[in-house]
């Protein structure tokens, strides 16, 4: 199947995530939750496109989250209008046209939800430094719509409810993550490094867990891992990541 369609004679166009011949859903939200840094567009008083770049994080749910300064013109730009776009690119070697990234539009509206301020020092530890600055605010991008581009051929469009989790049912996962976090990170860095499939090297800490998988991040290098089923409440998510441990060391890592 092919990952485009035209109409007429007209350009190829993107398909609809489920009909893109590929798991687009799955890569959109592996970018969402494992790129820390990406290119915000907003746009300027006389609508002119302004890019800047910012540090990422993301809630529960995958909405992505930004720690900005009001002294910053995307932050001006977006307080007169909230309409503007991020863009998440994994990067690697050769051609980074090669390599899969994703645009997600949406409104970017002031945050002052604790979850969301501890999601986003957790992923960047180094802005508790800044982050209660008077001029610096939480915001969150209110997805619209998602366009991936997965590589060569690749490519798709994503809705709002493709590209975030829905989180109903699941409200216990949501409210036991800091306390799982602190748990994991304070008695079990051996079966972190085992879920990032990466027990030489570390050390790995978990830096968010959410009912559809867990982002870990060793230095600048950071790894989505998704557990083999979601899980609704704490008693799975334990069961999970101990048959998740138990594989990886029965595999080898």
């Amino acid at each position: 199947m092919s990952e485009t369609q035209t109409s007429g004679t007209g350009p190829a166009r993107p398909l609809p995530a489920a009909e893109a011949g590929f798991d687009a859903v799955g890569l959109a939200r592996e970018l969402l939750r494992s790129v820390r840094s990406g290119a915000l567009a907003t746009l300027d008083p006389d609508g002119t496109p302004f890019a800047s770049l910012v540090t990422i994080a993301t809630d529960s749910d995958g909405t992505p989250l930004m720690l900005l300064s009001r002294l910053s013109a995307h932050t001006r730009n977006l307080l007169a209008d909230p309409r503007g776009s991020l863009l998440f690119s994994a990067g690697g070697k050769g051609d980074p046209l090669a390599h899969p990234r994703l645009t997600v539009v949406g409104r970017a509206v002031p945050s002052q939800d604790p979850r969301a301020r501890a999601r986003f020092l957790a992923r960047h530890p180094k802005a508790k430094l800044y982050a209660d600055f008077p001029d610096f605010g939480f915001f969150a991008l209110e997805p619209g719509a998602g366009h991936l581009n997965g590589g060569f051929a690749k490519a798709a469009t994503l809705t709002r409810a493709e590209l975030l989790l829905d989180l109903a049912g699941a409200e216990a996962v949501v409210a036991g993550e800091a306390g799982a976090v602190a748990h994991m990170n304070a008695d079990h860095a051996d079966a972190l490094a085992l879920y990032a499939g990466d027990a030489g090297d570390g050390p790995w800490r978990l830096t968010g867990l959410d009912p559809e998988g867990m982002d870990l991040i060793a230095g600048e290098r950071t790894a989505r891992v998704t557990y083999p089923e979601p899980v609704s409440d704490m008693g799975a998510l334990r069961k999970s990541l101990v048959a998740m441990a138990t594989a990886a060391r029965a595999g080898g890592g």
